[in-house]
C-alpha cells in the first residue's frame, strides 16, 4: 500500500477536514478508528499538543494508552463477541469457583474481567492506530520513563503522543499563528 504522509512544513498545502480523512484513508486500514484515536488525543493534549504519559481520570493518573482503551471501549458494547466473552468468563469463573453467589457481585466480577481482557486487546488496537497516525504525519510518538532506550520494549516507559501542527490546527480549532507559537494558549497573541 502506498502511504503518503503529510509534512508539517510551511510549504505544505493547507489541509482541511476532508483532506485529513483522505490522508487517514490512505494510511490506515481502519481510518474511522484512527480518527477517533486522533480526536481523543487532541482533546487531552496540553497547550503544546502533547498528551501523556498519563491522563488524570477520577483523581488518579492513568497511562494514555489505558485511557484511550477505556474511552473507546463503549464502541464495541453491542458487539456479539463481547456477549460471547461475557458468557465465557461467567463459565470460567464458575468452574474456578470464583463467581460470587450474589448476582450483583457476580455482574461486577464479570464486568471487571471483561474490562481487563478488552483493555489488553485494546492496547494493541490503539498502538496500531497510533502507528498509522505517525505514518500519516499527524502524530509524533516518543517515550518517557525509566530506561527509554532499553532493548526490551517494556522497559518501564510510557508513550507520549504529540500532535503535529497541521493536526493541532484541524482538531483543536487553532489559527495558524497559535499553532506556530509554542507558548500556552493563554499567552498566545
Amino acid at each position: 500500500m502506498y502511504q503518503s504522509p503529510i509534512h508539517a512544513c510551511a510549504e505544505a498545502p493547507r489541509l482541511d477536514m476532508p483532506g485529513l480523512l483522505e490522508v487517514l484513508a490512505r494510511n490506515s486500514a481502519r481510518p474511522r478508528y484512527a480518527f477517533m484515536v486522533l480526536n481523543l488525543i487532541a482533546k487531552v493534549a496540553g497547550p503544546g499538543g502533547s498528551a501523556g504519559p498519563t491522563v488524570q481520570r477520577e483523581g488518579r493518573a492513568v497511562s494514555i494508552r489505558d485511557w484511550l482503551c477505556d474511552a473507546l471501549m463503549p464502541m464495541g458494547h453491542r458487539e456479539p463477541k463481547r456477549v460471547a466473552l461475557a458468557s465465557r468468563i461467567r463459565e470460567e469463573l464458575a468452574r474456578a469457583a470464583a463467581l460470587p453467589d450474589d448476582p450483583a457481585a457476580a455482574v461486577i466480577a464479570i464486568d471487571s474481567e471483561i474490562r481487563e481482557r478488552l483493555r489488553a486487546s485494546g492496547k494493541t488496537n490503539v498502538s496500531r492506530a497510533v502507528s498509522d497516525l505517525v505514518r500519516a504525519g499527524l502524530i509524533v510518538r516518543h517515550y518517557q520513563g525509566y530506561c527509554v532506550d532499553h532493548h526490551n520494549r517494556g522497559g518501564q516507559r510510557q508513550a507520549v503522543y504529540t500532535l503535529t501542527p497541521i493536526a493541532r490546527q484541524l482538531l483543536r480549532d487553532e489559527s495558524p499563528a497559535q499553532v506556530s507559537d509554542s507558548r500556552p494558549a493563554r499567552f498566545a497573541r
